[in-house]
């Protein structure tokens, strides 16, 4: 989280737009020497919510365009305010996915190097396994993401009930056909991507489109982008409404993440960004969730099976940014659920 003083800092910088260290030594009641206040500078800079302009005695430090996206939000005091009490971005922003995640890192240098070493650590891992240990181990990670993505949408199999749907494809007592019908699917989608492992790169609408008629296969959802409204539950976000520029964002979005050098940020990008535009009139998340999978899984990256994530955590660090355009707490959530599946399944 940012510091009393790192606050002081960045709400004076705000204030002021652009200002030298020495302005901001003289101006800021924080009590530190002038090297601790470089020093604080140049963490705030590292962590991407500064930039600098200029060099030497002409540096001037600003506010980063990307400061608002990354900037760490206490996620309870937010959702201590009711749905119709908090200001939010109430629709879609699209210069946060054309000017802001385009020309901005979402991730932090630490950060990049804590996925790198648990990166590192999987393939030392894998490479110890024998082709069948393998192959187990990303099964058990496949039924584990299809339980626990089809949960978040609200389906009520145990895993354990899912393991058994999954594998001697039985049903459990007391559950709906469209339950069942989702974890299949999700098991298919998964199947699909293992098996063509390049398949999303480079990432396209139609590809995308492909990977939610997998998803919604004899499920009562209709294919393709949507040409109607949607409402989102728990949020005055509202989406595109417009077929035409639902197609542009979701190309947009293509474009960045085709852009992007780094695996993980291809990967939470593609996480956030789909279920940010809601391209299908049902099906979004889960279709977000086995895309970026995909995208870990062509680079040979460990993916992510979210079984430990909790349902309205995730619920809410995605509604964090509908409303903010703030990618802190999801960020958190990616961070964590890709050290948990390094150290568990493989």
């Amino acid at each position: 989280m940012i510091t009393n003083r790192e606050q002081l800092i960045i709400n004076f910088i705000k204030n002021t737009q652009e200002c030298s260290s020495k302005e901001i030594f003289e101006s800021v009641p924080i009590s530190v020497s002038y090297a601790t206040l470089k020093r604080i500078l140049f963490s705030l800079k590292s962590e991407g919510y500064l930039v600098i302009k200029g060099k030497g005695k002409g540096t001037k430090y600003l506010i980063s365009s990307a400061f608002e996206l990354i900037q760490p939000i206490d996620i309870d005091k937010y959702y201590e305010k009711e749905i119709d009490e908090r200001k939010i971005i109430g629709s879609f922003n699209s210069n946060v996915i054309t000017d802001v995640l385009k020309n901005n890192s979402a991730f932090t240098e630490d950060e990049l190097e804590k996925l790198a070493f648990l990166q590192k650590k999987y393939t030392e891992n894998i490479a110890e396994l024998s082709l069948n240990e393998y192959q187990n181990e990303l099964e058990r990670l496949a039924i584990d993401l299809s339980w626990k993505s089809s949960q978040i949408e609200g389906n009520t199999y145990s895993l354990l009930e899912t393991e058994r749907l999954l594998k001697e494809r039985e049903t459990a007592s007391g559950k709906t056909k469209e339950e069942a019908t989702m974890l299949l699917n999700h098991k298919d989608a998964i199947d699909f991507i293992i098996e063509n492992k390049d398949y999303l790169n480079p990432l396209s609408v139609s590809k995308i489109e492909d990977i939610h008629s997998i998803l919604t296969k004899e499920l009562a959802v209709e294919r393709n982008i949507r040409k109607r409204r949607i409402g989102i539950s728990g949020t005055n976000y509202n989406p595109l409404d417009n077929e035409f520029q639902i197609l542009e964002a979701l190309k947009n979005t293509c474009d960045v993440i085709n852009s992007k050098d780094n695996i993980f940020e291809k990967a939470l990008l593609t996480l956030v960004l789909i279920s940010y535009i809601q391209p299908f009139m049902d099906g979004n998340k889960r279709t977000a969730r086995i895309v970026s999978n995909a995208i870990l899984m062509n680079y040979n990256h460990c993916p992510l099976s979210f079984r430990t994530v909790d349902s309205i955590d995730y619920k809410k660090a995605m509604l964090l940014f509908y409303e903010q355009n703030n990618i802190s707490n999801f960020k958190d959530i990616f961070i964590s659920q890709f050290e948990f599946a390094v150290k568990t399944y493989f």
